[in-house]
């Protein structure tokens, strides 16, 4: 740290002699605002520190960033420049753990991705594919042939549609497994059909699981009866910490909690079981670090999801279930 903040007051000393008065004016209050903030830190965290301090010359409106990241720095690097360089953190942000989500029918399917902070749909495919022909002889069977044929194209289709998206993070390895959906027997034809390549059918998740819908509701009910096989999952877990809290809701047995001061109130005493919180709250690093000296579970969910859209919109970002009552 001495070191860090012996070379920012060295460039804040020499930024005077910048001849552009706006650009001086905004190196001079970004070092300062960093020093500033540096000083105060007394223990650099285990992960390192990361610092974005700068000045909009034209709108004098200024920003200073201090964080640990979620995974160790392993690089020093200072730069004065037009904007801040996040490449050193880009890599932190990429998925771990992910699950890939096929549902398939014979003529409709929808391919999606699991990640700890939720589920993203990649592809919905619609196909029209005609039902059985009513007329019999023959013309029945040459017309059941190109149905069948239209059927066997359409799940080619989606298995290269699904290859294309789940092989790269296979190779990454970071495709944790496979689940697969849908209603009667497609989602069986699709599988025993090769329609995957083989190094992806080798990571699917137990048995098919019936699904009545497409899109979004599908990938919902899916993952709600898949909740068994993915156990641990963030995203799952967090779903389940947010029904969890609307039974108790309902209930009304004064373990759900909401309001922030009384919620800070009762991680001080150690009476909360689980906290969930959107994860654009403003409180949140100091929830999560009231949580952790109190032995409190986290839940931290995007905003974007319909619970912590929810969560956001009715309880201010924020609630938690009690391990007991204490009003």
């Amino acid at each position: 740290m001495s070191d860090v903040l012996e070379l920012l007051r060295r460039e804040l000393s020499i930024a005077g002699n910048i001849k552009l008065k706006k650009t001086r004016n905004a190196v001079e209050q970004a070092l300062s605002m960093a020093i500033d903030r540096l000083t105060k830190i007394n223990k650099i965290p285990d992960t390192g520190l990361v610092v974005f301090a700068g000045v909009n010359p034209d709108s004098g409106d200024s920003i200073c960033l201090v964080f640990a990241p979620p995974d160790p720095v392993n690089v020093f690097f200072y730069r004065t420049d037009k904007w801040f360089h996040t490449e050193f953190l880009e890599p932190m942000l990429e998925e771990s753990e992910v699950y890939g989500i096929i549902i398939v029918e014979r003529d409709q399917a929808t391919i999606a991705l699991l990640k700890p902070s939720g589920y993203i749909i990649l592809e919905e495919l619609d196909e029209f594919i005609p039902g059985k022909h009513s007329k019999g002889g023959q013309s029945q069977r040459r017309f059941d042939r190109i149905i069948e044929q239209m059927v066997e194209d359409f799940y080619k289709k989606v298995g290269e549609k699904a290859n294309k998206h789940f092989i790269p993070l296979l190779e990454e390895k970071k495709l944790k497994g496979i689940l697969v959906g849908g209603p009667g027997y497609s989602k069986i034809d699709f599988i025993k059909g090769g329609y995957l390549d083989y190094r992806l059918r080798s990571k699917i998740i137990g048995e098919p699981i019936d699904v009545s819908y497409q899109g979004e509701p599908g990938v919902r009910e899916l993952l709600n009866k898949a909740a068994h096989l993915i156990k641990g999952q963030r995203y799952v877990e967090s779903i389940s910490a947010v029904e969890e809290f609307k039974m108790h809701l309902v209930k009304d047995d004064g373990l759900a909690i909401y309001g922030l001061n009384d919620i800070k109130e009762a991680l001080k005493m150690g009476a909360i079981d689980k906290l969930i919180v959107v994860e654009d709250h403003d409180a949140l690093d100091e929830l999560e670090e009231l949580a952790k000296k109190n032995g409190s579970h986290v839940y931290i969910i995007s905003p974007d999801l319909p619970e912590g859209g929810w969560i956001k919109k009715t309880f201010q970002g924020v609630v938690a279930i009690l391990r007991y009552q204490i009003y």
